[in-house]
């Protein structure tokens, strides 16, 4: 098929009506981010010996959203935390895109192509998934991309309580470095994750959820259940034009007049 009638076809199985043409739609509005300073804790003058101490300790300190996501990879290492670095893991796949995004993007973990590739949503899933990137009016790489458990569990299975245990905190800790305006959970277990629930996918999304630091967090299915069942990309369609509203981004509807 000609890939610019699969193209069209695929925002048309979202209903999307048409596609904007003015440069201004896909433009990025947003004020820079201005970076936080750390607090200090203050010491009292009979706490000499204790800051001497403490001073012996290197401490990095992150110049950019970049270096800090650096650190956590680092810290990451050649995991060996829970038992899926025995169980054919090829790499770590920690994350990808833009260290400020607006948009940040949260799977379960990653399937047989992340793991050789090492990026996360590189696969069949992943095709869908930069659709709906672009039908949204992003590129790709103007958003972040992460996954709950940063390896590869066996024969793709469902991630299990003690790896989501063990491997959760490096995402909140991606995230607050990022610090998105809006999270879309892809699917189940990133939504459960996130929010601490035991809810079903479909109860969850539809909804908009107040998250850390005055995020914005919405949940919708995952592009491998889209591509099983994509009967159900129009409400994930309606999942993302939500999250465009929240962002104050305009929503890809009909396109303009030949006047405009």
């Amino acid at each position: 098929m000609n890939p610019l009638a699969e193209h069209l076809r695929f925002y048309q199985e979202l209903g999307v009506t048409g596609i904007n043409r003015d440069r201004k739609w896909r433009s990025r509005e947003g004020v820079p981010r201005v970076p936080e300073v750390p607090s200090v804790a203050g010491a009292g003058v009979s706490g000499v010996s204790e800051i001497s101490e403490a001073a012996a300790i290197p401490v990095t300190i992150a110049r950019s959203a970049a270096e800090a996501l650096a650190a956590i990879r680092d810290d990451i290492g050649e995991c060996t935390r829970c038992k899926l670095h025995t169980l054919g893991r090829t790499q770590i796949v920690f994350g990808v895109g833009n260290p400020e995004a607006d948009l940040m993007f949260v799977g379960e973990a990653p399937g047989a192509d992340e793991d050789v590739q090492g990026i996360p949503f590189v696969g069949r899933a992943g095709q869908l998934l930069t659709k709906m990137i672009e039908a949204m009016g992003f590129r790709r790489d103007e958003v972040y991309i992460a996954n709950v458990l940063k390896c590869r569990p066996p024969g793709n299975r469902n991630p299990e309580p003690d790896e989501i245990a063990t491997c959760e905190s490096f995402l909140f800790r991606q995230l607050e470095t990022i610090q998105p305006k809006v999270v879309i959970a892809l699917g189940a277990f990133a939504a459960r994750t996130l929010l601490k629930t035991d809810a079903p996918i479909s109860r969850l999304r539809g909804r908009v959820f107040d998250y850390r630091g005055g995020a914005k967090l919405i949940p919708t299915f995952h592009p491998s259940f889209l591509l099983r069942s994509p009967g159900y990309k129009r409400e994930a369609w309606d999942d993302l034009k939500t999250a465009l509203s929240v962002l104050g981004r305009p929503v890809p509807g009909a396109l303009p007049a030949a006047s405009e």
